[in-house]
């Protein structure tokens, strides 16, 4: 147990070493395209895109993607690695892509405790929904784009360039396939967990954790394919947890610390991981009772209070605990399988990681 806690802990300074390094890059990043003569400079529309973007994109964040791709290719050698910073800007500007669309697609007011970008064109533009609407489409499309021309753009070799770009143009498909996917989950009937291991890799596993690590290691001179499946099994693993850590936050959390108010999965009729463990955890009349809130916008906050206290009451919470533990050691167990191959140092750090970040939930 005191070795597992020590190098939780490793883990954890490690993701903030990892951040603190990485946080001024991004905003460097964002003052030049402001500053670059050209299309971002030709009118009011660009340059506050970039204004919206830059803001939402250094508003908090763990950075843990980026920690990932370091560590990626730590697991490689312990050099400096060429390549990795316009990797670590390209993972982030993809991920930022994700939350300006998600916003949109879930009418998301609030994004990390502040205006999503959406509703900070909608406050903009009061009564010209489908300006906001479009804007906001366009900021996610140039996050996106952006993301694969700072790989392109990148001083490295031409075929380890392309590779890159390769890696993440197909992440980037996936992702908006898992986007599809995401809102095929919320159309009756109820998902069975299976398809929502699906949505969860496509929408995130892929691009936020199979991804980096992948690319960490083209960086780092290491030929990802032969470990495909190994890699694979790993970031699914993670991706679940987490997606299970989000959705038990929005029925248990504290919007204080989460930035979001609990109860929008409820409202919006998403089907999620707490949704499903909540509908098979109660019955009868408290059946009723979630059933009649699931997709109800107008649902107040003293209802949502209501089913949150009659999850507890039934252990809805105690489950979706103890079953994201269940992946999460999975993860680092699967993690541990690499040290024949790999340095033990970055190893530790990927067989840690999923015990600290369940753990830090509860």
């Amino acid at each position: 147990m005191h070795e597992t806690t020590v190098a939780a802990a490793g883990a954890r300074e490690r993701i903030a070493a990892h951040r603190r390094r990485f946080d001024p890059l991004f905003a460097a990043y964002f003052d030049r395209l402001a500053a670059a003569p050209g299309p971002f400079t030709a009118g009011r529309f660009p340059a506050r895109c970039v204004e919206l973007l830059r803001d939402q994109s250094l508003r908090g964040g763990k950075r843990l993607r980026v920690a990932l791709l370091h560590e990626a290719a730590r697991l490689v050698t312990d050099a400096e690695v060429p390549g990795l910073d316009e990797a670590a800007l390209s993972v982030e500007l993809l991920h930022t892509h994700g939350l300006v669309h998600d916003d949109i697609v879930d009418d998301a007011p609030l994004r990390r405790g502040a205006p999503s970008v959406y509703y900070a064109y909608r406050a903009e533009f009061p009564g010209q929904e489908r300006t906001a609407v479009g804007l906001a489409v366009l900021a996610g499309d140039l996050a996106a784009f952006l993301s694969v021309q700072v790989l392109l753009e990148a001083p490295l070799p031409d075929g380890l360039r392309l590779a890159l770009a390769q890696e993440q143009t197909r992440a980037s498909a996936e992702t908006v396939l898992g986007q599809f996917l995401d809102l095929e989950r919320d159309v009756p009937p109820l998902p069975g967990d299976d398809f929502l291991h699906t949505v969860t890799e496509f929408k995130s596993a892929r691009y936020s954790i199979l991804a980096p690590l992948r690319l960490g290691l083209l960086a780092a001179g290491e030929d990802p394919e032969p470990y495909a499946g190994e890699l694979r099994r790993y970031a699914v693993l993670v991706g679940i947890y987490e997606q299970m850590r989000d959705d038990y936050l929005d029925l248990f959390g504290d919007p204080a610390v989460t930035g979001k108010p609990v109860g929008t999965d409820l409202r919006d009729g998403r089907r999620t991981y707490a949704v499903n463990a909540l509908l098979a955890g109660v019955d009868g009349a408290d059946r009723k009772r979630v059933e009649s809130a699931l997709g109800d916008p107008g649902c107040d906050d003293a209802t949502i209070a209501e089913i949150g206290a009659l999850a507890r009451r039934a252990g809805v919470d105690e489950r979706l605990r103890a079953t994201m533990l269940r992946y999460a050691r999975e993860a680092s167990d699967e993690a541990a399988g690499w040290r024949p191959r790999w340095r033990e140092e970055a190893v530790s750090f990927f067989s840690a990681l999923p015990l600290w970040s369940v753990r830090r939930t509860f």
